[in-house]
């Protein structure tokens, strides 16, 4: 969802900001092709799709989610990998878009693909696809993806890769990936007696963790959960997934948690709440709530990415050595997620070259780009968490140890996480509208003492059959 890169203020619907839009045009000498996001010309490239961008070719690019200033470090590195970049493409004019917030705030996003704003490449989220190709938004690239110019692309997991297509055509390129954990409290395990190294591998033992946790008192709770703002559906689907369900079926039509394991979460959730008072009182959470709560250890766990643990210790104050990470409770499958970025419909040939080239340059070469893990210590950012890391066979093992021998952080927190992967499940058809609806059932039973759990999943699924049935 949304999916980092604080994730689900990448993964849900926030309040809408005002864009501020930041040019840097680092280029080289020539003239570019047409900047109206359209055709251009294509100036003696290799008409080929499949051929690599000529380094003759002239064009200008423009790229959102460039890191904002305040991110000095992060775009300190952008403006280091156009300079790279344009020693072998030397007239490929890089125009960066970056906003105040984050990356996809999803009600501007969608305004911009309504009115074909978009920048020639830009960022989405795994989910978006679906919106994106509805507004005829985005380049169907498979042609121009090859081993050629994108040298690993048989070391990208499929799985990642087929969250980007549609009827078998690909329209984005990954930039990262995330699949969901139990995030701990180290501290406050080992002030209740509980095994840091070890978390809650169960539903049953998280209940049973998190009693002994509020039992510390000083109003510590054991176990937080999202209940609005889209995020409590979201977290509802990720106990679904682990626990072997599922949310709609597999022709993605109809809604299948209104059964006995929807029951069973929902009925957990409001025993945990009401009967152990493990849960705190305030409750109607979304993101940036829990991570507030645990980082000031108020609670000793809750279900996350793992790169919310970066945006704790950056934003919030925290200390790595205070966190440790499990794998989800119940482990039959985890919600997975990310994020890529897509080409704009329509742009001229070379333009969509020079835009698998830079993504490719960026983001999918071992230790280059954003894999320069030697350059992020060096430049202050965190290394050694165990996501994104999409990569298999020998490129897994490159990037896992230059990951390992750069690490910012005590990377020993994650082991149980890395040593028990749990298999990823992509989110629903119509995710957001679908964890909207969903955030009712957590909301009522997490904030009704009485509430009615058979009516609460009966009335979503109604609800979502009818989102399904506008596909």
């Amino acid at each position: 969802m949304r999916s980092a890169r604080l994730r689900h203020h990448r993964r849900a619907g926030a309040v809408a900001l005002v864009s501020a839009l930041a040019l840097t045009a680092v280029a080289a000498c020539g003239t570019s092709s047409s900047d109206d996001g359209g055709g251009g010309a294509d100036n003696g490239s290799n008409s080929d799709p499949a051929a690599p961008l000529d380094p003759q070719a002239r064009v200008t690019l423009s790229i959102d989610c460039m890191p904002p200033a305040a991110k000095a470090a992060e775009l300190k590195e952008w403006k280091q990998d156009v300079k790279a970049f344009n020693a072998k493409y030397p007239h490929v004019r890089i125009e960066g878009r970056s906003t105040p917030g984050q990356c996809l705030e999803p009600p501007r996003f969608t305004a911009m693909l309504k009115a074909k704003s978009q920048p020639d490449v830009f960022y989405t989220y795994f989910t978006d696809l679906p919106q994106v190709l509805d507004n005829d938004g985005a380049e169907d690239i498979s042609a121009y993806v090859t081993d050629k110019t994108v040298p690993l692309l048989k070391d990208i997991d499929p799985n990642v890769l087929n969250s980007l297509k549609h009827e078998g055509k690909l329209y984005g390129l990954p930039t990262s990936n995330y699949t969901m954990g139990l995030l701990i409290n180290r501290e406050l395990f080992q002030k209740a007696g509980l095994d840091p190294d070890a978390p809650p591998r169960t539903w049953q033992d998280v209940r049973s963790a998190a009693k002994r946790i509020a039992a510390l008192g000083g109003g510590v709770a054991g176990f937080g959960e999202y209940s609005a703002a889209n995020t409590g559906g979201w977290h509802f689907t990720a106990q679904m997934y682990s626990l072997g369900g599922d949310i709609v079926d597999a022709s993605g039509r109809k809604a299948v948690f209104n059964n006995d394991l929807g029951r069973q979460i929902a009925a957990n959730l409001h025993a945990m709440r009401w009967s152990d008072k493990s849960m705190g009182k305030t409750q109607l959470l979304k993101w940036g709530d829990l991570q507030k709560q645990i980082a000031s250890d108020k609670l000793g766990m809750f279900l996350a990415a793992p790169d919310d643990i970066t945006y704790m210790v950056q934003q919030l104050g925290a200390k790595y050595a205070n966190f440790g990470l499990g794998p989800i409770p119940g482990g039959r499958s985890t919600l997975a997620g990310g994020n890529n970025y897509m080409v704009k419909k329509g742009i001229s040939s070379d333009k969509v070259k020079a835009a698998v080239a830079w993504l490719n340059f960026k983001n999918l070469t071992v230790g280059k780009g954003q894999f320069d893990w030697a350059r992020a210590k060096a430049d202050g950012l965190p290394v050694g968490l165990p996501q994104p890391n999409f990569w298999l066979n020998d490129s897994k093992a490159e990037d896992d140890a230059a990951r390992a021998a750069h690490a910012t952080m005590p990377v020993e927190n994650f082991k149980t996480f890395l040593d028990n992967p749990v298999a990823g499940k992509a989110e629903p058809p119509r995710a957001q509208e679908i964890y909207k609806v969903l955030d009712n059932v957590m909301s009522g039973v997490l904030t009704n003492e009485d509430a009615d759990v058979d009516k609460l999943l009966a009335t979503a699924e109604q609800q979502v059959n009818q989102v399904l049935a506008r596909r």
